[in-house]
């Protein structure tokens, strides 16, 4: 059986997670229940347990923490609990405790990918790093809601509540792994009267990101709606550099400017590759609208022509981008995907649960659980990446959904020491032991 590098077993992850939340928990003030015998680190880890053995519901791992020792000894065992809450318990605390509680463990887990080279394979135009950010819901209700739901008013006069978060996550075009940072929640503040935005999600995004990792070089990947002056602004204004989808029936002007240049100031270049039509153009400081403080962008086009059928993307940066490059620059701006497609996706499709309702609480529940749910596909994703045994056990399994629904049906029936016995349990199972007949 291969090794694993001693910082990425699942053990040691989990216990640098949870000494974060405890660093995390001593700048928050919030009162301990005395009433009970469950911390708040307690609750937090017992969440992380809920979304890293993908339990179908709070109340499926309530009624599996009554009835079984043997898994109430396993999730003490595996997340250094002292006690394992009922969802009530679980509940009312996390309710209280802010979403940004998690943002240490998430920069912690990034800094120790970094220290250990990790990431040296996602470096993209020479020392950069590619980050996809993207809003999606994790909310949705016309009855529950709390004081921080924004609200969507309907015609026949009824309200539907949401919560939303902003998610970003380093991606490469040529690495399957994408690693999440910590998310930005779309919420109504303490007070406020109108919907919070992806928009003002991103300003408050951008600067926690550029105050928690301040060298990253980093090019951030947005879609059409943040192909404006403001966001592109804040971006240079961190020292970020920009992919940003561009829509022609948005921006008119900055498309008309890009037909009309000629040879020398748009160069472009064709190729057939396995019978598709690549196209690839591009033009340098071209205005991003008519204004005349307009700032100005590289324009970058890519068609692709199959069976007579051309789709056309186009993007502005601020890349030096130039006929040698622009074949890994169109590859990295469509990277873009990845933020759907291997981490929204997977957290949907493949035993997160990512669209089920936890809970929702009064303050800050669903968006805790939301954090904690990534906190625990970011530890997936390194175990992918790195460790040994869990690639074997996945190769085993066939499937991720496979090993989740296995490794959930262990920790019912056998005591595991660590997660490393378990994963090499999985990969190598003993001989089958016969039962007699009584």
């Amino acid at each position: 059986m291969k090794q694993t590098r001693k910082y990425f077993t699942q053990d040691e992850l989990i216990s640098r997670v949870r000494q974060s939340l405890i660093d995390s928990l001593k700048g928050q003030k919030i009162t301990e229940v005395s009433r009970s015998n469950f911390s708040n680190i307690d609750c937090l880890m017992s969440g992380l347990s809920l979304f890293s053995f993908k339990f179908p519901s709070l109340l499926k791992f309530d009624q599996a923490r009554v009835g079984l020792n043997t898994l109430m000894k396993n999730l003490k065992t595996l997340f250094s609990l002292d006690n394992v809450p009922c969802d009530t318990y679980m509940r009312e605390r996390l309710d209280e405790i802010t979403p940004s509680v998690c943002r240490r463990s998430f920069c912690n887990l990034f800094t120790l990918l970094q220290r250990n080279k990790i990431l040296d394979h996602y470096r993209f135009f020479g020392d950069h790093y590619l980050i996809s950010v993207d809003g999606t819901g994790i909310f949705s209700s016309k009855n529950v809601h709390c004081q921080h739901c924004c609200t969507k008013k309907h015609r026949d006069g009824t309200i539907t509540y949401h919560h939303q978060i902003l998610a970003a996550a380093l991606v490469h075009p040529d690495q399957k792994v994408v690693f999440p940072f910590a998310p930005e929640p779309i919420m109504k503040t303490d007070g406020a009267k109108k919907n919070d935005c992806e928009r003002n999600a991103l300003k408050r995004w951008v600067v926690d990101f550029r105050r928690e990792h301040p060298h990253l070089k980093g090019i951030v990947l947005l879609d059409g709606l943040s192909a404006n002056e403001p966001c592109i602004s804040l971006l240079t204004g961190q020292s970020l550099s920009f992919i940003i989808v561009c829509k022609g029936k948005d921006h008119e002007y900055l498309m008309d400017w890009f037909k009309l240049g000629d040879k020398q100031d748009k160069p472009s270049f064709t190729e057939t590759v396995k019978g598709v039509k690549h196209t690839y153009k591009y033009m340098k400081n071209v205005p991003l609208n008519d204004s005349k403080k307009s700032c100005r962008v590289t324009v970058v086009n890519f068609s692709e022509t199959k069976g007579g059928k051309t789709t056309n993307w186009t993007w502005v940066t601020d890349l030096p981008v130039d006929l040698k490059n622009i074949r890994e620059f169109v590859k990295g701006a469509r990277a873009r995907w990845k933020i759907e497609n291997e981490t929204f996706n997977t957290l949907k499709n493949q035993g997160y649960e990512f669209e089920h309702n936890f809970g929702h609480g009064e303050k800050y529940l669903h968006t805790v659980f939301a954090h904690l749910m990534l906190l625990a596909f970011f530890i997936d994703q390194c175990l992918q990446k790195v460790n040994k045994r869990f690639q074997e056990a996945l190769k085993v399994m066939g499937s991720k959904k496979g090993l989740w629904q296995h490794m959930l049906s262990c920790l019912y029936l056998c005591e595991i020491p660590n997660f490393e016995s378990f994963y090499h349990f999985i990969a190598q199972p003993p001989p089958f032991a016969i039962l007699s007949v009584i």
